[in-house]
């Protein structure tokens, strides 16, 4: 009865469905599904209510209710297709594609079906464009960044997304064109740490590259709120905003890497101005107190990478004559700063240092004796001005800065020693009661002392009061400070064993007492920096760098500090490192002009005996064994301004110096030593390049370069090899050079072709005339591996050359492994194009002399490699495999084939069996039965 009951139920449904009373329908279909378990009606039913559902517009309902009815029947086309219909109003576009591909897969030639499925697709699309577009993308980002109540996590990968689309050129416009700015603006108004730190980044990364961007987000967010948000007291942020300033220079410099057409070409934007302001508020923000000592670093950084010009070449020096006109006497207030006073502004370890070095810069960047003396003329003034016996302060102050200017350029701080009242002014300091005048006295003498004349004259003048400070003060600061004085003074003499101004043993006691405080870590790191000032002048002397050498706990002690943050004792750890390993630069003794300067009773320079290359082997071994790549490594990324070109050059003499023995260059590697020294072969000194770069060839040369140099830095290493192929470079130099080349150019043809792209290929060829044996054979091997490359290939096919005719001499030479290398190289250009074998035959008349030798070479290799190219010749024309049957080749190939079965020489009997196979293709020789 029930079944009847739910059948007639279906049936006034449908008649309710029929006349369109769609709540009618779906209210019988309910009843009826109550009555039945019969599953073919339960499917009807649901089929059914779902598509009153549709009518009703409850497309929740209509796709539950398809969903059983399918549940029940997987091939039921009205259920699929009505739940196509739900989810597509839900949204849920790809569900319903889904099901009306079912659909038209159950009934193809269905013209409805297909009509939807080609709609949903178009739907599918379009929101997917509209979903990843970078607006909506965009969108999104600043909605959750913005929101108070987004989830922790949410919110920082907003944050990176949003970054990392200011870095892409595409991105940083959609955010630019979507009021991008106005919405990072107010992220930097929340003052949250995060957001703002997000946004400063995203600006950086937007202002990259492209001018007037760079100007508009300048205008928009204002140079003083940018150095408001650089003052602030956080490393991360301070340096982050530095990054933004730089990206804004930079492109304001030039640095467009737009290309622009039509009305954007002829708009020339003048950014003269801004430059100027951006350089004006930096200069007011070192004199500023509510400045932290982060951003005032941040902005003495900026003004030393960005005022002074790259190459003196050009003509220009305008911003440095600005700095120097408006805001020298504020980097001399920055100098003189002594950090125990009251007045002083918040400094780092790093700020005095950065500051002299921005008036070395200066100083250097100007171009006539007027601008010097207009130069100099202010820093009198200034020190003269700070002059007054009513207020120590003051005279304090003076001194510190005579002392900064003395670290910067030394001539201009000679001259300003030479003013009336400087010296007298120092020597009254040393004598006062105050601890602090006499730390700044004593820096100042230490810092004066710097050339053998003015040492001498401190030796006579100032030696007796250094020590009786020594002897009587308590503070180990002043002790300390001391010490390095008289530790200085005792090296005035150099290298020179014959000129030292102490007595024997002096040095080596200055030396242990360095040591002693190096290692105690107790002392604070400002003073302990003081200790390694000390060994750097002390260790000129061969048994102070001996003995220092062997004490492991100073050694790493002094490896420690030079990881800290105080980046000032960089340049006192090079110098130790350089005359611990005596990679500076020596003169060469000519016998005849010591006879001469005995003759005439002058000083003859004396080499210590410690000095020779036993001792100097033993020194390097225990540096490495101490640690001291893993310390070079981490001095190298040190900030650009501290690390000047001078300690680059002193870095890359230690790395050359370690990588001498081929023992120790594994060990280099392991510890980072090589991708350390890609920086230093790039910038700073050319001889420091120099340096860097031979350094870069001995371990190139021997190591995996995907070991040594992981990813892409592999190929920032062989544009400073290929300056090292420069004939102005020593032999040795060349050598290596062309050694580490051929492993390179082994490695892939990303690598190949980087070499031909730094236009090294006719140095290469250079060398492979060259009388000196070992440099032939390194240049030729280069060029068997470089020859795998299509772009060298086709200079071998270029017409007008004589690139093929050295190879096939080269294979003719005496020297094994010159043969080697040019059969290898021969027998891969022959492989690589027929032309090419023609043209061998023509390049020399020896052609056919040299090729049957190398057949008969004694040497397997260089046998194979001949038995190559006689194959390739045969497979590469038959009237010229005729001329070779014809030739005395034919019997070689007969012997070399006939030859007993050989493991060693397995490759080359087949090799010669495949020639005379080729032979017999012909028809040219047959087959003994």
């Amino acid at each position: 009865m029930a079944e009847v009951e739910a059948v007639q139920l279906k049936e006034e449904g449908n008649g309710h469905f029929q006349l369109q009373d769609y709540k009618a329908a779906a209210k019988s279909y309910s009843q009826a599904l109550k009555l039945t378990k019969d599953k073919a009606l339960l499917a009807t039913l649901y089929r059914n209510r779902a598509a009153c559902g549709l009518k009703t517009e409850s497309y929740v309902q209509a796709a539950s209710d398809a969903s059983r009815a399918i549940d029940i029947n997987s091939s039921d086309i009205k259920a699929l297709y009505r739940r196509c219909q739900a989810l597509e109003h839900l949204g849920k576009l790809d569900q319903a594609f889904k099901d009306v591909q079912r659909c038209a897969t159950l009934e193809p030639r269905n013209q409805n079906f297909q009509e939807t499925l080609r709609r949903l697709s178009t739907s599918i699309q379009e929101k997917l464009r509209v979903q990843f577009s970078t607006d909506s993308r965009v969108q999104t980002m600043f909605e959750i960044l913005l929101d108070e109540n987004s989830d922790t996590d949410k919110r920082e990968k907003a944050a990176n997304n949003l970054i990392v689309l200011g870095r892409e050129d595409a991105g940083a416009e959609r955010i630019f064109q979507n009021n991008g700015v106005a919405l990072l603006l107010q992220l930097l108004d929340t003052k949250r740490p995060e957001l703002v730190l997000a946004a400063v980044r995203t600006l950086s990364g937007m202002c990259t590259g492209h001018r007037s961007r760079a100007t508009a987000i300048l205008h928009a967010v204002r140079i003083d709120r940018i150095c408001g948000l650089m003052a602030v007291e956080n490393e991360e942020m301070s340096l982050a905003v530095c990054n933004l300033l730089q990206a804004i220079i930079d492109s304001l410099c030039g640095d467009d890497k737009q290309e622009h057409r039509g009305k954007e070409e002829a708009l020339v934007l003048d950014t003269k101005k801004d430059l100027k302001l951006i350089s004006s508020h930096l200069l007011d923000m070192l004199v500023s107190k509510k400045v932290s000592g982060q951003g005032r670093d941040q902005a003495l950084n900026l003004l030393n990478k960005n005022v002074p010009r790259k190459d003196l070449a050009i003509h220009d020096n305008s911003r440095t004559i600005y700095v120097v006109d408006n805001g020298l006497r504020k980097i001399l207030k920055v100098v003189g700063q002594v950090p125990d006073l009251p007045s002083c502004l918040p400094l780092t370890d790093n700020t005095h240092m950065l500051a002299s070095i921005l008036i070395n810069k200066l100083y250097d960047d100007l171009r006539c004796d007027p601008e010097r003396d207009h130069f100099r003329k202010i820093c009198e003034e200034y020190i003269t001005g700070k002059f007054d016996p009513q207020d120590m302060d003051k005279n304090v102050s003076a001194i510190q800065t005579v002392s900064g200017i003395l670290q910067g350029p030394f001539d201009l701080g000679n001259q300003l020693l030479g003013m009336k009242g400087v010296m007298e002014m120092m020597v009254a300091l040393c004598g006062s009661e105050r601890e602090q005048d006499q730390l700044v006295a004593v820096e100042a003498l230490i810092h004066a002392a710097t050339k053998l004349s003015r040492a001498s004259f401190i030796i006579t003048n100032g030696v007796s009061l250094l020590k009786e400070i020594y002897k009587t003060t308590k503070n180990e600061k002043i002790k300390i400070r001391t010490l390095v004085g008289l530790c200085k003074l005792g090296s005035a003499g150099g290298t020179d064993y014959g000129l030292r101004q102490f007595a024997e043993g002096s040095t080596e006691k200055l030396a242990k007492q360095c040591r002693k405080w190096l290692c105690n870590a107790s002392i604070d790191t400002r003073t302990r920096r003081w200790a390694v000032e000390g060994l750097a002048y002390l260790t000129l002397d061969a048994d102070v760098k001996d003995d220092f050498v062997q004490d492991i706990p100073a050694l790493q002690a002094m490896f420690e500090l030079a990881k800290t943050s105080d980046k000032t004792i960089l340049y006192s750890v090079a110098t130790t490192l350089v005359n611990c390993t005596n990679s500076y630069d020596v003169k060469e003794v000519i016998p005849e002009l010591v006879q001469l300067a005995k003759f005439s009773k002058q000083h003859v320079p004396e080499e210590h005996p410690k000095d020779k290359k036993d001792f100097i082997d033993m020194r390097v071994k225990r540096l490495l064994k101490a640690g001291v790549i893993s310390a070079l490594a981490c001095m190298v990324k040190a900030d650009s301004a501290i690390l000047t070109n001078q300690t680059k050059e002193l870095l890359a003499r230690v790395f050359l110096a370690l990588c001498d023995n081929p023992k120790d260059r594994g060990t280099i590697v392991a510890q980072g030593g090589g991708k350390a020294l890609i920086p230093l072969a790039l910038e700073g000194t050319d001889v420091g390049k120099v340096k860097a770069a031979h350094a870069l060839a001995k371990i190139a040369a021997i190591s995996n370069p995907d070991i040594a140099f992981p990813g892409e830095r592999v190929y920032e290493v062989v544009r400073p090899l290929v300056r090292l192929l420069d004939t102005e470079r020593d032999g040795l130099q060349n050598y290596e050079a062309l050694l580490s080349l051929t492993n390179l150019s082994g490695r892939s043809d990303k690598l190949r072709q980087k070499i031909v792209k730094e236009r090294a290929l006719p140095d290469i060829e250079n060398y492979m005339f060259e009388n000196h044996d070992q440099l032939r054979q390194a240049a030729t091997e280069c060029m068997c591996n470089m020859v795998t490359n299509k772009e060298v290939q086709e200079r071998f096919l270029a017409d007008g050359n004589d690139r093929l005719k050295l190879v096939v001499l080269l294979c003719g030479e005496d020297d094994d492994k010159v043969q080697n290398a040019a059969a290898g190289a021969l027998a891969m250009l022959t492989a690589a194009h027929k032309k090419l074998c023609i043209k061998m035959t023509q390049v020399t008349t020896q052609w056919l002399e040299i090729l049957q030798r190398l057949c008969l070479h004694d040497r397997l290799s260089v046998q194979h490699r001949g038995l190559v190219i006689a194959y390739n010749l045969l497979a590469a024309d038959a009237e010229l495999a005729k001329k070779l049957v014809e030739s005395e080749l034919l019997e070689i190939l007969t012997i070399v084939g006939k030859m007993e079965p050989d493991e060693k020489k397995e490759a080359v009997i087949q090799t010669a069996r495949e020639c005379l196979i080729k032979c017999m293709d012909y028809g040219f020789i047959k087959p003994v039965s």
